[in-house]
């Protein structure tokens, strides 16, 4: 990991501090940034988060995808957990926790904009940080490639119907436009933007060209998301110095999730006598979010002081220590795993 990757949740929480101080110094220039929208499309934000999506997008190879039969039973369990159990178990959770048992203590007004955010950070599945997460538990490569490509394949037809769908479900206006028009802005062009420049540049060579592209970006998308975190943030100022137990509330659904969610892959994978480098990158895009994409589509979808924006942004503060929590624990019980997997095995012959 780098050093970024390794203290993401202390660059957020640095965010939080610089964004609600500079919100609250300079309210004027927020506003302005804010007011800077075309089509409902704020400009600054839409710079941004392309910043940070395209270059993930540029290490994905669709064409991994051809390889997904050769581990049929860990894309399978990985295809379940993503698209039919976690955004619905991320939107009963959302009810559970914000609707319900925290109600009383978070502010009325936004407690469907919290839920929203909940379920559009579930509906996105991990692009770029599962790669770091299944290098850490010596995953099997071409299986991470391949189900990350079809994950963003699917997602690209997928994600705006569940998202709508969970939102009508939950009682929340859908803005139909908006949300397709986010899809269109923040997946489809992305994707055929990013592709179109790796074609390109692996045709010129083996990938060297690509491979300096990629590490030129990164710095810029790393700073690129850590601008729109302040931005974020010094919308939410006032509302977060009134009452600093919101996050802490919103990210009790989130863990809840991401634990349930890579160990019921995990479990499936193992029942189902799949290998164990192949169980825990399935356990890791299981239950990790593409959050640069949750983040914009919040804020288009709802704005960049609403309770959406600001659940998602949680996602981020939460993911890399959540995540190498279950690093953690899927090294530790490989033993457990593979005897398990070797019954499996003798009980089909």
């Amino acid at each position: 990991m780098s050093v970024f990757e390794r203290y993401l949740t202390l660059w957020v929480a640095l965010c939080i501090i610089i964004g609600i101080a500079l919100g609250h110094l300079f309210p004027a220039a927020f506003h302005m940034v804010g007011a800077a929208e075309i089509a409902k499309v704020n400009i600054p934000v839409a710079i941004l988060i392309w910043l940070m999506i395209i270059p993930m997008l540029l290490k994905i190879d669709f064409s991994a995808m051809r390889q997904v039969g050769q581990h049929w039973r860990g894309i399978s369990v990985t295809l379940f957990v993503n698209w039919a159990v976690k955004p619905f178990s991320m939107a009963l959770l959302g009810w559970l926790f914000i609707g319900w048992l925290f109600r009383p203590y978070l502010p009325q007004d936004q407690i469907d904009s919290y839920i929203a955010g909940l379920i559009i950070l579930a509906a996105a599945p991990c692009t770029a940080m599962v790669f770091v997460w299944s290098n850490l538990i010596k995953g099997e490569p071409h299986f991470t490639l391949s189900q990350v490509a079809l994950n963003d394949a699917i997602m690209v037809i997928a994600f705006a119907p569940i998202v709508g769908l969970l939102l009508g479900l939950s009682a929340i206006t859908v803005p139909w436009n908006t949300l397709i028009f986010s899809v269109v802005l923040y997946i489809i062009f992305p994707v055929i933007i990013a592709q179109l420049i790796r074609h390109s540049l692996l045709s010129k060579n083996d990938g060297q060209s690509l491979n300096k592209l990629l590490k030129a970006l990164q710095p810029l998308s790393l700073v690129a998301l850590l601008a729109t975190l302040v931005l974020l943030f010094g919308f939410q100022g006032e509302q977060i110095i009134a009452q600093p137990l919101i996050i802490a509330m919103l990210a009790v659904p989130i863990l809840i999730q991401v634990y349930f969610n890579s160990g019921l892959a995990y479990i499936l994978n193992r029942m189902s006598g799949e290998q164990h480098c192949i169980a825990g990158p399935s356990a890791m895009i299981g239950a990790s979010n593409f959050f640069e994409l949750a983040v914009a589509a919040a804020i288009s979808l709802f704005g960049f002081s609403s309770g959406a924006a600001l659940a998602t942004v949680v996602g981020v503060l939460v993911e890399v220590p959540v995540m190498l929590s279950v690093v953690w624990i899927v090294n530790r019980s490989k033993g457990w795993y593979e005897q398990g997997n070797n019954q499996t095995k003798t009980g089909d012959i």
